[in-house]
């Protein structure tokens, strides 16, 4: 008979089903989808739904494969697939959401035992992985869609099978003008606005440029107590400290702040990436080292390494800190790290050790 070691109260109890908990993840990721179709037509939807279903079939082909349970009804299939989409430029080929899916389905999550084993987040690997194999497609941005024009919805369809973007409409994103500013000491928000940085007219990630959409759906996500807001707050807190320390000198710190928070992928990764169950920390000093962790090395690769951004990185990175963090910090009641128990049991030999050389010392007394 198995034996379960159940530790005094409170028992944490969740009414949330990880099909719930995914299901509410979707809902949230529906402004950022909504925003790209707006600014650059149907061809992101087109890229999404080749994204979900090659997720969804790799996860239940490998299951089919290997004689597992069908795992595909949890939804977190659906989410990777969805995460992945929106982290890649509105125009890719489609083999690009096909094998990145596939790779962080079975490469990096079912290879591992499934959902809630994978050491990184899938969506995240992925996209590094396809960083890797395709650097030029991942790294070719266009312009959003003048809507005034109904058919522009479907513009970038010739581009299915391979990148065939006209210099009018590529685009270079914002954080491409701050490393330019970067080496040339050059003001980094110039000719780039806020507003259309928060609304999402400018290039970059289809989910990503909205600043507007994101926050919806992370307001949402809050609300429903589904992520712990304290990783993004610290992510993104920590973006801003770090930035001023690293800009100081520079006359132009406030404009290298505010093109670092909207200007790139940090609003979505910390939200929706960083937060992912599996692969971040639970104890309140993990949590800590983990999101100041996530922000010093975002800043550290935007100013000093040669790619733009620094997000997919940093998450990665951390990701692979979690086993470690989590070692070092308690985690909630009902499960306790070596630290705890091993600490627990230095405390009660010197106790037990004082407690004897007192004893001993009051016989001694007594003798004497």
């Amino acid at each position: 008979m198995a034996k379960y070691i159940v530790s005094s109260s409170p028992h944490i109890t969740s009414k949330n089903t990880t099909q719930r908990i995914m299901l509410d993840v979707i809902i949230a990721l529906l402004p950022a989808t909504i925003a790209a179709i707006v600014l650059y037509g149907f061809y992101p939807l087109f890229i999404m739904l080749l994204s979900v279903g090659s997720a969804v079939f790799a996860e239940w082909l490998f299951n089919v494969i290997t004689k597992r349970q069908q795992s595909v009804k949890d939804l977190s299939a659906v989410v990777t697939g969805m995460i992945l989409a929106l982290n890649l430029p509105p125009v890719v080929p489609f083999y690009v959401p096909m094998v990145g899916s596939m790779f962080a389905i079975i490469i990096v999550k079912m290879l591992f035992g499934g959902i809630g084993r994978n050491f990184a987040n899938p969506a995240i690997t992925a996209r590094i992985f396809l960083v890797l194999c395709w650097a030029g497609i991942m790294t070719s941005f266009v312009k959003p869609i003048d809507l005034s024009d109904g058919m522009n919805l479907f513009a970038y369809f010739e581009n299915v099978v391979n990148i065939k973007l006209p210099d009018a409409i590529t685009s270079a994103t914002p954080l491409a003008a701050v490393k330019a500013a970067i080496e040339s000491g050059g003001n980094p928000a110039e000719g780039l606005s806020a507003l259309d940085m928060f609304l999402g007219r400018i290039g970059g990630s289809a989910g990503e440029v909205s600043a507007l959409a994101v926050l919806i759906g992370a307001v949402y996500l809050i609300a429903r107590r589904v992520i712990d807001w304290k990783i993004p707050a610290l992510y993104i807190g920590s973006v801003v400290v770090f930035t001023a320390i690293f800009f100081a000198k520079s006359q132009y710190v406030g404009e290298y702040i505010w093109t670092y928070l909207l200007g790139g992928g940090l609003l979505f990764g910390a939200f929706f990436m960083a937060t992912d169950y599996a692969t971040s920390p639970k104890g309140l000093l993990a949590v800590c080292i983990y999101g100041i962790g996530l922000g010093f090395l975002t800043v550290i690769f935007r100013k000093y390494s040669s790619m733009n951004e620094g997000v997919s990185f940093a998450i990665l990175l951390m990701n692979i800190c979690t086993p470690l963090l989590e070692k070092i910090s308690p985690r909630i009641f009902g499960v306790k790290s070596k630290w705890e128990t091993n600490g627990k049991k230095i405390a009660e030999w010197c106790k037990k050790t004082f407690s004897k050389k007192e004893k001993q010392n009051e016989e001694e007394a007594q003798n004497g």
